[in-house]
């Protein structure tokens, strides 16, 4: 058979398996007979763009029926392997879905609606179509159809084995986990729990230096995830460069809440936590005052502790580090799809009184903020050509997922995500304090990664609006964690930066007076931190101090094995 009578009968087989029409796809956009939309406002189609669409759709299917395709979708990973263009009916497959994607993507961007609607419309297409790719079908998919015929069906068995044992874990495996453990190949910084709560450990850390500067130094990571983000492996530790750095670091260890901590709240995680951690690293220091690093969610919650001491007119923290944090919460990216009155609401009622937001639920929705990515492409990998993903430190972080008590994360939705209360003067209330960050004089240093999906660059550049203190704003290349574990050494990547001291209303306008510079930001980071750290003094040998605070454990402790 020829190549041109292999496209004409896959065309025909094509049009019995698919019999795609206009019709039925625009269908896709419509509510069931006598269903409501839930949408926030009417919507409608721009009538020329659907009728321009609706014309370029027709005339290239009948293109691609009578002719074949001309290649398969070039740039896209999932159909780079060359059994696509040597098999005729995947090739023809792959081209038709790639019309029909173009189409869908074209007609979702044709949607006459608020803006929030047309933007939940394009997510919930994007998510069909990464669902709908040829690729995730055995029976569509030649490179796992040829992998079965070389290994006489293993891979299909292999296949079906990493099905089921991911069924029993509950989620799709990224990487081959038994490729890692908690204190034997990653969080491997040596140091000891020298203080614990029910609500977290705090580790103190090993100093690397004769000499430590006298001011201790607080890393309070996300609570949505495990710290170890921080302390991989030893090259790309960020936790180890700052003990290299001479600093004596302290860093908070979540536990990862049970049904015991279902009814903590905020106001318990920003008193029994932050401000308590603050006041053991001072007291375990012997200063008045230490520096702090939030990264995250830990740095809305640093953000909020601060405003709390700064109501009660007490300065113990000297400079604070925010690493991809939202304060300002006016632009929270693709998240705010998920963000309305109802959706709180709903949350509200399920667990504001008490209750978990559980960890893989959480790890699952940031998983399909890129489908693709995170989760078809394991699909494809795992299930349909038996493949053992490799093992990397970074996705087996984030596998490790945790829980959160529901009051804390409710309240969180709403007067952050919902109501963006943290940046009105006095409008919030925490540990009986009210917040005004107006107040909060002491130097910052605020990282913001380029291509962040999770706190985009350009709420990130927001917190120069609403801090008041001495600025330092640097951007960092890639995104929200491969952004912040960009080791020197590895010399990856660019970073920008601005010396005139300006920070205009927008990030557009910075950056026209920034110098872009090659390589990791932790240095200039590094030499800022030194400025506010003080004096040298020689290192402690021992952790802790005196008979309150005693070496509990090793590093990096009990609660960070806790499972979710």
């Amino acid at each position: 058979m020829s190549m041109q009578a292999g496209w004409a009968e896959s065309a025909r087989q094509w049009q019995e398996l698919v019999g795609q029409s206009w019709g039925q796809m625009l269908a896709a956009f419509q509510p069931p007979q006598g269903a409501a939309l839930p949408l926030a406002a009417p919507v409608g189609f721009d009538p020329d763009k659907l009728a321009q669409l609706q014309q370029e759709y027709l005339q290239q299917l009948q293109t691609l029926f009578a002719q074949g395709p001309a290649e398969v979708l070039p740039g896209d990973r999932r159909f780079a392997g060359e059994e696509w263009s040597q098999n005729p009916l995947a090739a023809f497959a792959a081209a038709l879905y790639g019309l029909q994607a173009r189409v869908l993507t074209g007609m979702a961007d044709a949607m006459q609606a608020d803006e929030k609607t047309r933007a939940r419309v394009r997510f919930a297409v994007d998510q069909w179509l990464a669902a709908a790719s040829p690729s995730n079908f055995l029976a569509l998919n030649p490179e796992a159809q040829q992998k079965a015929l070389e290994t006489q069906g293993e891979s299909l068995a292999r296949g079906v084995a990493n099905l089921l044992q991911d069924l029993q874990k509950g989620y799709i495996s990224m990487t081959d986990e038994s490729g890692f453990e908690v204190g034997r190949n990653v969080a491997t910084t040596e140091g000891a729990v020298v203080f614990e709560n029910e609500l977290f450990q705090l580790l103190e850390y090993k100093p690397l230096t004769d000499k430590v500067h006298e001011r201790p130094f607080l890393m309070v990571p996300p609570c949505i995830n495990k710290y170890y983000i921080l302390d991989l492996q030893p090259g790309n530790s960020l936790i180890r460069y700052a003990v290299a750095q001479g600093h004596r670091t302290f860093v908070v260890s979540w536990r990862n809440p049970d049904e015991s901590l279902a009814h903590k709240t905020w106001d318990d995680y920003i008193g029994d936590a932050v401000l308590k951690a603050i006041d053991v690293a001072r007291e375990i220091g012997g200063v008045e005052q230490i520096n702090a690093l939030g990264f995250c969610v830990g740095g809305t919650m640093l953000a909020n502790a601060l405003a709390v001491l700064a109501a009660r007119g007490e300065e113990p923290v000297a400079s604070a580090t925010f690493l991809t944090t939202l304060i300002d919460f006016s632009n929270t990216g693709i998240l705010d799809i998920f963000i309305d009155e109802q959706m709180v609401r709903l949350r509200e009622l399920q667990m504001g009184a008490g209750g978990l937001m559980k960890g893989q639920d959480m790890a699952s929705t940031f998983s399909f903020l890129r489908p693709n990515d995170l989760v078809w492409n394991y699909v494809v990998g795992n299930y349909l050509k038996g493949e053992t993903p490799p093992a990397f430190d970074l996705l087996y972080w984030n596998s490790d997922s945790t829980n959160l008590p529901g009051p804390f994360y409710t309240w969180y939705l709403r007067n952050f995500y919902l109501e963006n209360r943290l940046v009105e003067p006095n409008a919030l209330t925490v540990c009986g304090a009210q917040l005004d960050l107006r107040k909060l004089r002491l130097p910052v240093y605020i990282y913001g990664s380029r291509e962040d999906h999770i706190v985009p660059i350009d709420a990130a550049y927001a917190s120069t609006q609403v801090l008041p203190g001495k600025k330092r704003f640097v951007m960092g290349a890639s995104g929200h964690i491969a952004g912040v574990i960009n080791p020197p050494a590895a010399n990856k990547r660019s970073h920008w930066l601005r010396e005139d001291g300006k920070f205009p209303p927008t990030l557009q306008e910075w950056l026209a007076g920034a110098t872009q510079h090659p390589g990791s930001w932790w240095e200039d980071w590094a030499a800022w931190l030194r400025r506010h750290a003080g004096k040298q003094v020689a290192a402690p040998k021992n952790y802790g101090r005196g008979r309150k605070y005693k070496a509990i454990e090793p590093a990096p402790g009990r609660y960070v094995q806790q499972k979710a």
